[in-house]
């Protein structure tokens, strides 16, 4: 079993700095507009070739109401036709992806994000699916892996029974805090009992995972409030539970204006709400899978973690990196085989192309084998806390130390300081540095500016 991680305040302030998230390597920063449709269709014919299995994530942006802490990409709407036009624009993008695509090539993993996926009615679910169902081969056997967005102000035991008959088997629910004035000064009222419904309806119905979303850092947090919330959470039992640091852009993101920023925790109450969750969890007896995110022992993640087999995609950790990643809806990102391309982040342009028969893909990136090595070396970190180098000379027939010549002082002065383990064979994060992982990571990032690595962190 991995070793359980270790608080060290002193290696968390010296890394303490922001950084990506890694969800993919060369990040979507890196996507240029030299890439198109017709680089995806291309993409694509190559993964029916290879009858390579899929994984879906399908974007719904719509929401009712607006979180002022919310990052997405989402249309707030009152009027529930609003989704109507653009639901017909997402479907015209699932048959142009669909046929390109064989009917051999499964459809393993599917990801209803948001906005607020249930926004959509019930009949609009049921077509969406139904549509999907027709242009790809959807797993039928409850052994794929389809998960989707739920606000559980926005959903009821009718629509969670919907749900499940669709075939979604996992459900990750949005709840950022318990505490009303929190709350409030998000713009996001939900109670406990809102949230024990959907739970109770998602046991019921025999949903296989639940995932609640936390969020630290919001205004008005102390850390005794959030430990309160973090102890209500893990009465509920999830499966997983995810712990985000909120990030403050308000010169990108324009509703966290309405965010006052002098009611922002310090940066040192922020460190001591993520001891406290840290803390909390591990004795419920969670495990730190990474990035944010801890899970059941008995959890797919947490076991594929322990075997070796977890991987990381634009879904999060996951068990289906082995696919190729179709992204559907306004701003969504595919990964097919070495090439990583994004929808028009604007809906209206989206449904333009859409309208026009056209795909609305309009930026991407193709890997190289220098890429391919940096990604191969990041997902083994994020995902084993270890690295071994003959498997990076095996694959790719480099030499580890001297491929990466410029990284390894920085490497040795992270394992001076205790952060990693650093032998001729293997490098490993060693349990006080896994919560700095991405700091570790950070270092073979050739698309960063160069920095001493005692100035990196886990972005929190």
């Amino acid at each position: 079993m991995l070793d359980a991680i270790r608080w060290d305040a002193d290696l968390i302030h010296r890394y303490d700095q922001d950084g990506p998230r890694y969800t993919a390597y060369p990040t979507p920063l890196q996507f240029n507009s030299k890439l198109g449709s017709f680089d995806l269709l291309h993409a694509l014919r190559s993964s029916r070739q290879a009858a390579r299995p899929l994984s879906l994530y399908v974007h719904l942006p719509f929401c009712a109401d607006i979180c002022y802490h919310c990052q997405r990409n989402k249309v707030i709407a009152k009027d529930r036709g609003r989704a109507l036009p653009y639901l017909t624009r997402l479907e015209k993008e699932i048959e142009l992806i669909g046929c390109h695509l064989s009917p051999e090539q499964v459809v393993e993993q599917l990801h209803f994000g948001g906005g607020t996926p249930t926004f959509l009615g019930h009949a609009e679910l049921r077509r969406l699916m139904s549509h999907l169902r027709k242009h790809f081969n959807l797993q039928n056997d409850d052994h794929g892996d389809f998960s989707i967005d739920i606000d559980p102000r926005a959903a009821d035991w009718p629509t969670m029974g919907l749900l499940r008959e669709l075939g979604f088997n996992r459900i990750n629910i949005g709840l950022q805090d318990l505490d009303p004035d929190v709350q409030r000064a998000i713009n996001r009222t939900q109670t406990l009992k809102q949230t024990q419904t959907v739970i109770e309806a998602a046991r019921t119905l025999q949903f296989r995972s639940i995932q609640i979303d936390l969020t630290y850092g919001l205004p008005l947090q102390t850390p005794e409030r959030f430990a309160h919330t973090m102890a209500a959470v893990i009465a509920l039992q999830p499966e997983r539970v995810s712990v985000a640091s909120y990030v403050h852009l308000p010169e990108r993101y324009m509703a966290q204006r309405k965010i006052n920023p002098a009611e922002l925790p310090t940066q040192p109450d922020k460190l001591t709400m993520l001891q406290h969750s840290v803390e909390q969890l591990t004795r419920a007896g969670y495990r730190y899978i990474g990035m944010d995110l801890f899970a059941l022992p008995d959890d797919e993640l947490a076991m594929a973690q322990e075997d070796g087999a977890l991987q990381r995609s634009f879904h999060g950790y996951t068990t289906h990196g082995h696919c190729d990643l179709v992204g559907l809806g306004v701003s969504a990102i595919s990964q097919v085989g070495d090439l990583y391309c994004q929808n028009n982040s604007d809906i209206t342009l989206y449904q333009q192309s859409l309208g026009q028969g056209q795909l609305a893909t309009i930026r991407g990136l193709r890997c190289n084998e220098d890429d391919q090595i940096r990604r191969y070396t990041i997902q083994a970190l994020f995902c084993d806390f270890e690295l071994r180098f003959d498997e990076i000379e095996s694959i790719f027939g480099v030499s580890f130390k001297s491929y990466f010549e410029q990284t390894w002082p920085a490497l040795e002065q992270m394992a001076a300081d205790g952060l990693i383990q650093l032998n001729a064979d293997a490098m490993t994060i060693l349990p006080a540095g896994r919560l700095l992982a991405h700091a570790v990571c950070m270092q073979f990032d050739h698309c960063l500016p160069p920095r001493p690595a005692s100035r990196l962190s886990h972005a929190m």
